[in-house]
């Protein structure tokens, strides 16, 4: 345990809280400004024989994380989605039914008469996407497995390299607006990663820290690659489907619109395109956020159990939680995500439209607009990672895990240890690395296949954006236990900073050495 002095301040004076590791919900002691915390204590009960409870036999992932009264939290949401998936599946089967019909028509990568909408050519092309987006971020998470303490330089020194390239190319093909953004985001990129130098010592021990539990418990790593194969294949349904509602609906020399229920035109094409997109969107987040909970569940178990007294179960456990009473709170946050995302991407293609248009005046405008929903984005993923890791651990619903979490992050100090760490942004960075890749990947096949649709590079922005969000999505999914074992150790630091003190005793020194501030900052 850390001596007096060094971060044990948060105990002074209070009789010592009595331990039981099946985290039951923190008490809630009234705020008495300027200490910090008072509002959030550690878990209640009796303290086990050197922080680890005496079961006689390994306990399970139930009796260690016990909630005292389980009930199915936010199950609306839960319904809500059911309801849209179950939606997205009727669109789907429609419009592969139409395109089914037609696929002599469309052609494949060459041979296309389709002069009005995207084709065959399309899948072939998200088909290839959906291939290097699997092999980039499970070559990434290779990486960080086998280098973790050159990983953060690597993955900086690459996102700005190739940011660089692909904007130089798409400038020298006159492409102004993707040239322009992805200049932007590489100067950008430059002026983070120097002023992040000083921080990455901190960000190399928590990322090494993350790393050696996860291979002390592999089912981690077959998490991420169960969820990375599940996102592909929903990425490969929403590839096909995308291309299928442009076959059956877009107007124009389109055979399917005298066949079926209804008629083409450009407004329904428009609607089923941000109905499926949406649900694209909310679906992934949703996968997403499972899987976070469930990696959280583990780490958790890590941090509160230790190694030698690790739950048994701890894996299915925690899937099973996030599966049934946590399912609706996954998601409620879930679903507020894709609806910044999706207008996120509204404004991206409006822009894109008052590019191409000349229309300098819009361009800033949905720029500047894009920019600020960009923001109110990562504000709620950032809270939403440590809501997520309470729920895991504690069943709470989402908006009281949410401002519980808040509070605990602002009484804790523990927003000053997450500021310095890197790891989230670096991973951030490797997602968006993946999603620069595909996106080129499907320039550069517009250019060389020529499809007879895109003749005059109408559907180019198009393409290239939704090649973008593909690669996007399942980077960040293979990525998830490592960003989520990481959030959950800062989280159950934040509730319980002794534990780190006692059980992980050369954690905690080794973390004081290359950050001293930790000791106030975690207010223990």
């Amino acid at each position: 345990m850390a001596q007096r002095g060094e971060a044990a301040d948060y105990y002074n004076g209070a009789p010592p809280q009595n331990n039981y590791y099946q985290l039951q919900e923190p008490a809630n002691y009234p705020q008495q400004p300027p200490q910090y915390g008072q509002n959030h204590g550690p878990p209640s009960g009796p303290p086990p024989p050197n922080g680890q409870q005496n079961w006689g036999e390994k306990p399970s992932f139930e009796q260690t994380f016990k909630i005292e009264r389980p009930r199915y939290n936010d199950w609306w949401a839960g319904l809500l989605l059911i309801a849209v998936f179950m939606g997205y599946a009727a669109v789907s089967g429609i419009v592969l039914q139409g395109y089914s019909e037609h696929i002599d028509f469309n052609g494949g990568i060459y041979g296309s008469r389709n002069t009005f909408g995207l084709d065959s050519n399309t899948i072939i092309l998200f088909a290839f996407v959906l291939v290097m987006a699997m092999i980039l971020s499970y070559a990434y998470m290779w990486c960080a497995r086998a280098f973790t303490k050159q990983f953060i330089w690597i993955t900086g020194i690459l996102n700005i390299v190739f940011g660089f390239v692909t904007a130089i190319y798409m400038l020298s093909r006159k492409y102004w607006s993707g040239g322009i953004v992805f200049l932007i985001f590489s100067v950008f990129y430059i002026f983070c990663f120097i002023s992040w130098i000083p921080r990455i010592p901190f960000s190399v021990l928590m990322l090494q820290t993350t790393i050696d539990v996860s291979k002390k418990f592999g089912h981690i790593y077959i998490v991420s690659l169960i969820g990375g194969l599940l996102a592909a294949a929903f990425g490969a349904w929403y590839s096909v489907t995308l291309v299928a509602v442009y076959v059956k609906y877009e107007p124009g020399r389109n055979p399917a619109c005298n066949t079926g229920v209804g008629g083409c035109s450009s407004a329904k094409v428009i609607g089923l395109l941000v109905f499926v997109t949406f649900a694209m969107y909310w679906i992934s987040e949703w996968l997403k956020n499972t899987i976070h909970v469930t990696i959280s569940g583990i780490y958790g178990s890590w941090y509160f159990m230790g190694n030698n007294n690790f739950p048994k179960g701890a894996t299915r456990g925690a899937l099973k939680r996030s599966l049934t009473y946590s399912f609706g709170s996954i998601s409620l946050g879930s679903l507020i995500v894709a609806i910044i995302q999706m207008l996120r991407q509204i404004c991206s293609a409006a822009r894109n439209t008052a590019s191409q248009d000349g229309n300098i005046i819009g361009t800033v405008i949905f720029c500047c607009l894009q920019c600020l929903i960009g923001l109110l984005d990562w504000a709620v993923q950032f809270l939403n990672r440590y809501a997520f890791s309470y729920i895991a651990l504690y069943g709470k619903p989402y908006v009281a895990a949410a401002k519980d979490t808040w509070k605990m992050i602002k009484d804790r100090g523990i927003d000053a240890i997450v500021n310095e760490c890197l790891v989230g942004p670096v991973l951030s960075m490797g997602a968006f690395f993946v999603a620069y890749s595909c996106a080129l990947l499907a320039y550069l096949y517009l250019i060389f296949t020529s499809p007879a649709y895109n003749s005059t590079g109408t559907y180019t922005p198009v393409v290239v954006a939704f090649a973008f969000v593909i690669g996007l999505q399942i980077c960040q999914i293979f990525t998830t236990p490592l960003s989520s074992g990481l959030d959950t150790i800062f989280v159950a630091m934040a509730w319980d900073p002794e534990v780190l003190m006692r059980d992980h005793s050369d954690l905690y020194h080794q973390m004081v050495a290359v950050y001293p501030h930790v000791q106030q900052a975690i207010h223990a």
